[in-house]
């Protein structure tokens, strides 16, 4: 199938952008990589009056460190970002779950602000954004704000971005130095959205682990946060008992649906799993060993 008439417009400037949003009153969609709206409008899902190619903006695309944070335009590829000295550095997690992501010529052309605005609960950005504690810039006919992940996710393929807001910029802490992580997932076949995946992040100190973070992708209608499996660590430290303590609870915390990709209990059991896996991973490279 082919998509419906449209509108096409290629603004040079965000102010240009946004007063395109703002003239077609919702009716308008904004398009970065594409790899998710034209399927979509292909197939008829989607139905836009027009289309705003955000890719002649060339100030939404970078990648800056700035005063502990790593700030990210929205429409940087996730290639760029894959192969960043300043992202492998600062932010490894986020390098790792990028090579992640779908398959080469997708990360080619697929944006991170595209895909933490599509907010697809399977994808790793959202649950990345989550875990690093990271906020993104909305910027709107009324100005600018800055919402953090649970502020911007409300439930599948929705966020709280308004019709006439645009996101600008992703700006995430730096993780701490010699912090564990990982990221674990499966999907049926390589490329795949993840039936279930799990971010970690571990601070340890001796033998007290001092910060923990643990974040689902694909199992529920947003990332969620295990903060009952990251209290366990932070309470008991890092100990193979403490893992499996961790990892039995994030399987009771989640409350996934049922699909044709998967039944809930196989998620469940699937979180409890690869929570398991990405905490070993995570705890093998503390300290950058």
């Amino acid at each position: 199938m082919k998509p419906v008439r449209f509108d096409y417009h290629r603004p040079a400037t965000v102010e240009e952008a946004i007063a395109l949003l703002t003239r077609y009153g919702g009716e308008a969609k904004l398009l970065a990589g594409g790899q998710s709206l034209m399927p979509l409008m292909n197939f008829r899902v989607a139905r836009p009056a027009a289309l705003i190619d955000l890719n002649a903006i060339a100030s939404l695309a970078y990648i800056r460190e700035d005063d502990g944070h790593v700030r990210l335009g929205a429409m940087t590829r996730q290639r760029a970002i894959e192969f960043s000295p300043v992202v492998r550095q600062r932010l490894p997690l986020l390098a790792e779950a990028t090579a992640l992501v779908g398959h080469l010529p997708i990360r080619t052309r697929g944006t991170i602000g595209g895909s933490l605005a599509h907010a697809d609960p399977s994808a790793e950005y959202p649950a990345i954004l989550t875990a690093l504690e990271g906020t993104v810039v909305a910027r709107g006919p009324r100005g600018e704000r800055t919402l953090g992940a649970s502020e911007l996710f409300e439930t599948y393929l929705t966020t709280s971005l308004g019709p006439d807001e645009m996101l600008v910029e992703v700006r995430v802490p730096a993780m701490p130095e010699g912090a564990g992580f990982a990221f674990e997932e499966f999907s049926r076949r390589h490329g795949d959205f993840a039936i279930v995946g799990i971010a970690a992040m571990l601070v340890v100190q001796g033998e007290r682990c001092t910060a923990a973070r643990l974040v689902t992708a694909g199992a529920g209608p947003v990332p969620i946060r295990l903060r009952e499996a990251e209290e366990i660590l932070e309470r008991d430290g890092c100990s193979t008992a403490a893992i499996e303590a961790a990892a039995r609870r994030a399987g009771e915390l989640v409350d996934p649906d049922t699909d044709i990709h998967a039944s809930a209990a196989y998620r469940r059991n699937l979180t409890r799993v690869l929570t398991g896996r990405a905490l070993r991973r995570a705890i093998a490279r503390l300290g950058g060993r």
